[in-house]
């Protein structure tokens, strides 16, 4: 069965590059990339606050949707950088959106 793309092509207007970071480090000490690439996003411009379990205070200033799996090799997405409109973001929460298949439909990157 072929689901409907919850993200469409026509959708995606706003370029973006991300950079997701996987476990670890490189020998001087960096974040290992995992990913990185150009694409093409829905961009949606947010701002509220949340309490994270480190009783941190975190503003979230944008969230960036993409059709497919922009990276099919990592399972969680937990870390790492989004260039957006020439801002550089830190991604804050990445999810896979998953059709009941497994397969994933889009891919969810809220950044800060």
């Amino acid at each position: 069965m072929k689901y409907p793309e919850l993200i469409p092509k026509s959708m995606c207007k706003t370029p973006v590059e991300v950079t997701v970071y996987g476990e670890g480090l490189t020998e001087t000490g960096g974040p290992v990339i995992a990913f990185e690439g150009e694409l093409l996003c829905n961009w949606q411009d947010n701002a509220h606050t949340v309490l994270t379990a480190d009783k941190k205070l975190v503003t979230l200033s944008g969230t960036a949707l993409i059709r497919g799996d922009i990276a099919p090799d990592l399972a969680v997405l937990s870390s790492g950088v989004v260039i957006v409109n020439g801002v550089e973001r830190k991604l804050y929460k990445g999810t896979k959106a998953r059709n009941p298949d497994g397969t994933v439909n889009y891919t969810k990157l809220e950044v800060e």
